[in-house]
């Protein structure tokens, strides 16, 4: 079992109740003398355990408020956080990060092993700005009111009040009447929310671009590229992605598309049939709770590596997991990361459906790929970006195949999970690649008008659409479906890396079926690197290409294609 480690700088029992409590620390490294290599690695050492203990800090509150959004008392605690300890955060970090990086000392430390650090941290220095401390605290503030209000909307169908991901089952029901009613429902309640998402993203757009100028940046993508630390790839490459994967993948979605409408005998695809069974079976139940749902994850990993499941076990024996959909909960789904006691939280809302399997085996990657980076010696080498983040749990997803039969036990029924799974992922490329390029314009465009951003996400649906889905009479909701994305309002340009990474996913499992134990040893000898590498170095060290041209997307969806045709 793993516990707290045992602090060395800080006391065992800190608690933050006020900035009182925690300053003192900051100012102890702040005037602390470094008089050799051995002091700098010590204050390193001391800085990363206080880090880590803030960082987790703040982790509870969040997970906390987003397990009961309800609760007035922990969404204060997240709050005083975010507007009365980050601030006063902010403008030490930056100190401590001159500090560091002044020392005549830094020059001898050990360079292979601090590159990635000691390049994070002069880009830190470099788009700091004093001024940007309190706007980034309001853009906190007024991000957080996204998940207040999705986790607030509940419909009644069959006089059932249900939240949305409960209503969402009823897309995939067989009868087209209780779909469209479902559909009409789930997008009513969106509708009448529509306004007030609106108002709220032109907020965030303009604190965004006002935090951007103020770093000297010309506007907010140039910006997050540089806090988000993307040294290894540009703009273009992302602009790249987008025209492979509209080249190269757009064709297979439009091959299924026309195989749906075939299968389900219809003269035109509308919105509320493309979740259904195309052969009208009832929704596959993998599970019956979250108790369920957590015993046949440990089976299933169990049957790929005896190390996954420990990790799930673990979790689950410290109550690190909250899986169930109920109202009152945020949306979506995580896997947080604890940096001082290593153990992660997974938060999700599960509804028996085989979506919710997926996302189990997401977020245990996730999880797994913090319990093989929990022994690295600062807590700044396990704080991996998303590009290598999402690989550990896309991956997972695929390497789980060889124990889905726990959830599966029919093999017909595992074959189709598996066959709706892979086509899912084909999907979701152009999804990710619109919300990308979504992102591109907002941001570079910030002045733009509410009309002119719907006229061109509809602009958008059509570039990365297949033309096949006929949404006449719901033309309103189509232009707003990208307010289903929380990561526009709560965690912006964090989305590409899904693709990036899913196309590293279905490399690793290529390997895997190739050379089963030789796949799962390049997996979790790259994982374990944490951020200590580049992420090309990490996904050579995996056994894979850092890549998404034409070329290799084009042979990915061959192999994904041929997968397809065993199911």
């Amino acid at each position: 079992m793993i516990t707290i480690i045992h602090r060395k700088f800080l006391p065992n029992k800190l608690k933050v109740t006020s900035w009182d409590v925690l300053s003192p620390y900051f100012i102890q490294l702040l005037e602390r003398e470094i008089n050799s290599k051995t002091d700098l690695e010590n204050w390193l050492k001391d800085r990363s355990e206080l880090e880590a203990f803030v960082s987790e800090d703040m982790a509870w509150r969040y997970v906390r408020m987003t397990c009961d959004t309800t609760n007035k008392d922990l969404e204060q605690a997240y709050l005083f956080f975010v507007t009365e300890i980050e601030p006063q955060i902010s403008p030490l970090t930056d100190k401590l990060n001159h500090k560091f990086i002044q020392s005549p000392f830094v020059d001898e430390l050990d360079k292979e092993k601090h590159f990635i650090y000691l390049r994070g941290i002069r880009k830190e220095i470099e788009i700091f700005r004093e001024e940007n401390v309190p706007l980034m605290a309001e853009i906190s503030t007024e991000s957080q009111k996204y998940a207040a209000i999705i986790g607030s909307m509940n419909v009644e169908i069959d006089g059932k009040e249900l939240t949305m991901q409960q209503a969402a089952n009823f897309l995939k029901n067989p009868d087209r009447d209780k779909r469209e009613n479902a559909f009409k429902k789930i997008n009513e309640k969106r509708q009448a929310h529509v306004s007030e998402l609106d108002e709220l993203f032109n907020k965030l757009i303009y604190l965004r671009h006002q935090v951007a100028i103020n770093a000297g940046f010309d506007n907010f993508r140039d910006y997050m590229f540089a806090a988000m630390g993307r040294f290894d790839y540009s703009p273009k490459d992302c602009f790249d992605f987008h025209s492979a994967i509209q080249k190269e993948v757009m064709p297979l979605v439009k091959a299924f598309a026309e195989k749906r409408e075939k299968d389900l005998d219809l003269e035109s695809l509308r919105p509320w049939d493309m979740e259904v069974d195309t052969q009208n079976r009832e929704a596959l139940e993998p599970f019956t709770s979250g108790k369920d749902l957590i015993d046949k994850t440990e089976r299933c990993f169990r049957k790929v590596d005896d190390y996954f499941a420990w990790c799930i076990e673990t979790m689950d024996n410290m109550e690190r997991l909250d899986l169930e959909s109920r109202k009152g909960k945020a949306p979506g789904g995580y896997n947080y990361p604890m940096s001082e006691t290593s153990v992660p939280f997974i938060f999700m809302n599960a509804a028996s459906s085989t979506r919710d399997v997926e996302t189990m085996v997401h977020e245990g990657g996730h999880a797994v790929h913090s319990f093989l980076s929990k022994d690295l010696e600062l807590a700044a080498f396990k704080n991996c970006p998303s590009e290598v983040a999402e690989l550990a749990s896309m991956s997972m997803e695929l390497l789980s195949y060889d124990g889905q039969d726990e959830f599966y036990p029919n093999k017909e029924d595992f074959n189709r999970a598996k066959e709706e799974h892979l086509e899912g992922i084909i999907k979701i490329l152009p999804w990710i690649a619109t919300i990308d390029k979504f992102q591109h314009w907002i941001y570079t465009n910030p002045t733009h008008s509410a009309q002119e951003r719907k006229d061109y996400w509809l602009q958008l649906s059509k570039d990365f659409g297949t033309g096949m889905v006929d949404w006449c009479g719901y033309e309103n909701i189509q232009a707003y479906t990208w307010q289903k994305q929380l990561h526009l309002y709560e965690v912006p340009f964090y989305y590409i890396e899904y693709g990036m990474a899913q196309l590293g996913a279905l490399a690793v499992w290529k390997n895997y079926i190739a050379d089963k134990a030789k796949a799962i040893t390049q997996y979790k000898e790259a994982l374990s690197l944490g951020y200590t590498k580049t992420i090309g170095e990490i996904y050579k060290t995996a056994g894979i290409e850092f890549n998404f041209t034409e070329s290799y997307i084009k042979e990915l969806m061959a192999f994904v294609k041929d997968e397809l045709g065993k199911c």
